[in-house]
């Protein structure tokens, strides 16, 4: 963390810790995770009283944002404001990119007990799902390959370069999945799915040429080295049947958006 992350932190400390509406201040973001840069923001995640959370809510101000406390050029600090009950619902239910923002977070202060222990809940990955969600990731993959090649008949830009997008990000989720790795949604989606220890060997390279050059023939080629890898244990017949489940009938369902879940 550069020195100027640091005062700023420290100076919201010193304003916010004896405030009686708040009860918790994370540090998250990149500087957490150790990927700052000079010029990235403070993100943070502030703790308040449940009587504060309600009455943030009815205004409409559930984000923090403070252009005045940071020092260097372009600087600010924001973040989202939630009480102990959205932790908990997080520990209990989280999509993956809620618990993902929980990882790593570093804790400015707290009057919070429990916060380790909820913490430490938030951020494990929920193993109940995995075997749905690998079922579910791999039946996106198979058939939005039939989407590609739909789109190249048609000559239809925009169906390929949705189904091209949701290929590479249901194939990497697949890969995320399999290593157990949280999805900590598009913005870091890339750096995770390169630093997952078991995976293809070419798979980057794979998803850089559907990026690059989206068409069947790069798709097929991702399709190809992902299933080469591991044997995921679903024919097509049960793809098919899976991918309506999910992107047909999904709003059945209370759950997250497949994307996000």
């Amino acid at each position: 963390m550069y020195p100027h992350h640091e005062r700023a932190i420290a100076r919201l400390v010193a304003e916010l810790r004896d405030d009686p509406r708040y009860l918790a201040l994370l540090v998250g973001g990149s500087i957490a995770k150790g990927r700052e840069r000079p010029d990235s923001d403070v993100d943070l995640i502030l703790v308040v009283t449940d009587e504060e959370f309600a009455r943030c809510q009815a205004a409409g101000e559930i984000q923090y944002l403070n252009l005045e406390i940071a020092d260097w050029p372009g600087g600010y600090v924001e973040g989202k404001i939630l009480d102990r009950r959205f932790l908990m619902d997080v520990a209990d239910h989280g999509s993956e990119p809620a618990r993902a923002a929980f990882k790593s977070v570093r804790v400015g202060f707290s009057h919070l007990p429990d916060l380790e222990s909820l913490l430490a809940r938030i951020v494990l990955y929920p193993e109940h799902e995995r075997a749905e969600k690998i079922r579910a990731f791999y039946s996106q993959m198979v058939v939005l390959t039939w989407f590609v090649g739909e789109a190249e008949k048609r000559a239809d830009a925009y169906l390929l370069t949705w189904a091209t997008s949701n290929l590479v990000l249901y194939a990497g989720r697949l890969i995320l999945a399999h290593n157990r790795i949280l999805f900590p949604y598009h913005k870091w989606f890339m750096y995770e799915l390169g630093h997952a220890p078991d995976k293809p060997a070419d798979l980057m390279e794979r998803v850089a040429d559907v990026l690059a050059q989206p068409g069947k023939e790069t798709v097929q080629a991702l399709r190809a080295c992902v299933e080469g890898f591991h044997d995921w244990g679903i024919n097509r017949r049960e793809a098919v049947a899976q991918f309506t489940v999910d992107a047909e009938w999904n709003w059945r369902t209370g759950r997250p958006p497949l994307a996000d879940w």
